[in-house]
């Protein structure tokens, strides 16, 4: 007896369930959605940790970006997920690479080994902010000197002066939110 061709809505129904497992190893960082799957430990729905021993460590430089971003850009909308990783596996396992950190829109930020410091915790979660009020998608036709340089100026990064093109967009953005002011930062930012 000869098999026939599975129907469409059989090949239909495997398809999309084999996007999110081939999603999972193809794009590392959206394991951020399910970071206990990539082998870490979660306080709560916000702070992860892949080394217990650091978790009160990263729990307070959450809480300090979670406090000073909002006085900055207002208030989050979604609690934001922050996994910190101690280790270089860690990192790569969520596709950090070179990088230092890593925010996935709203979806999750990751911290790699060389972040572990308040201005970096606070520039990822300026994207989140951004991610919020513009949209992922639309925050990705914006120009690098306001997605960068809105990240570098605001959460205070001391690093003076950044390698280049950071200097540059940070000066670029200065500039431009001096003109705009606090309370039409966000107006302006969609109209860009």
């Amino acid at each position: 007896m000869r098999l026939g061709r599975p129907s469409f809505k059989v090949r239909l129904l495997v398809m999309l369930a084999a996007v999110p497992l081939i999603t999972w190893f193809a794009v590392k960082p959206v394991r951020v959605v399910a970071p206990t799957l990539a082998g870490v430990s979660c306080l709560n729905a916000s702070v992860c940790v892949d080394d217990p021993t650091r978790l009160v460590e990263a729990a307070g430089l959450y809480a300090e970006a979670v406090a000073f971003v909002p006085e900055l850009l207002g208030p989050f909308k979604g609690k934001p997920r922050v996994i910190f990783c101690a280790t270089q596996a860690c990192a790569d396992a969520f596709g950090l690479g070179a990088r230092a950190a890593v925010t996935v829109g709203t979806l999750g930020t990751v911290i790699g080994p060389r972040a572990w410091e308040s201005f970096f915790v606070r520039h990822e979660l300026i994207h989140h902010a951004q991610a919020e009020r513009i949209g992922t998608l639309r925050l990705l036709f914006k120009p690098q000197w306001f997605v960068e340089g809105m990240a570098y100026a605001l959460s205070q990064d001391p690093r003076q002066p950044l390698t280049e093109p950071f200097e540059s967009q940070r000066r670029r953005f200065l500039a431009w939110y001096g003109a705009v002011g606090k309370q039409g930062l966000w107006q302006a930012a969609r109209e860009l």
